[in-house]
């Protein structure tokens, strides 16, 4: 399914990673088949192995972190950030996010991520992307605080039927996408074909930026308009 959509930036949740049997390494799998970067993060043990969420970059990733934002009490959960260098020189900082299934859950998770230890961190240099499963089946505390801290910037006002839950027959739109000001939405579409439905009970999710100087002169990513894919 990745190969159909030929993306720069892959990000996905509940991937097995490292563990007793190498061949379910599936991060380490999709990267080296695709020929992508990969950042993973381990948010918990599944079956002996790692679990957790997975960013693959086409671009240098030139640093990482693993947020956990597990709530007391809850499945651990978290948030993983990867820092790539385009190919203009500009840095972007991808947030990778899975949210749990709980409404006091997202709350508490919601206001740890727009926290200085992860949005507002002073590692920060560059534009920011936050995408991922945010597991709310109506909007919420945390799209509407993600929403704020954004003024507004995702694309999911203004594409109501982005529905992506489940794949088959989409009723729910657990899948957003939230980025600054200085990035540019082009194209926003969701991606059904008969992989994609067998790949995922989500529908993968498609935008299309551009990256803008202060200045506001458009500056694509390398040079051209270029892909980010949330699954």
């Amino acid at each position: 399914m990745l190969d159909e959509m030929d993306a720069d930036i892959v990000a996905l949740q509940e991937v097995l990673g490292r563990g007793q049997d190498p061949k379910a390494d599936q991060a380490r799998y999709v990267a080296e088949r695709l020929g992508y970067h990969p950042v993973f993060g381990e948010n918990r043990r599944h079956n002996g192995a790692a679990y957790g969420n997975l960013l693959l970059s086409r671009f240098p990733v030139i640093g990482w972190r693993n947020y956990d934002i597990t709530a007391r009490g809850r499945e651990p959960r978290g948030i993983l950030r990867a820092d790539v260098r385009l190919g203009s020189g500009e840095i972007l900082h991808l947030f990778n996010v899975h949210l749990g299934t709980a409404y006091f859950e997202r709350r508490e998770q919601a206001r740890r991520m727009i926290s200085e230890r992860i949005l507002h961190s002073a590692e920060l240099a560059g534009a920011r992307i936050v995408l991922g499963d945010f597991n709310e089946w109506v909007p919420g505390h945390a799209t509407r605080l993600l929403a704020a801290h954004f003024n507004g910037h995702s694309p999911h006002g203004r594409f109501e039927r982005q529905r992506t839950f489940p794949c088959v027959l989409p009723l729910l739109r657990l899948d957003h996408i939230y980025f600054d000001h200085r990035l540019r939405l082009h194209r926003l579409e969701l991606h059904r074909t008969r992989k994609s439905l067998i790949a995922s009970d989500h529908l993968p999710v498609v935008a299309e930026f551009s990256l803008c100087q202060k200045q506001e002169r458009p500056h694509g990513l390398a040079a051209a308009e270029r892909n980010v894919l949330h699954s």
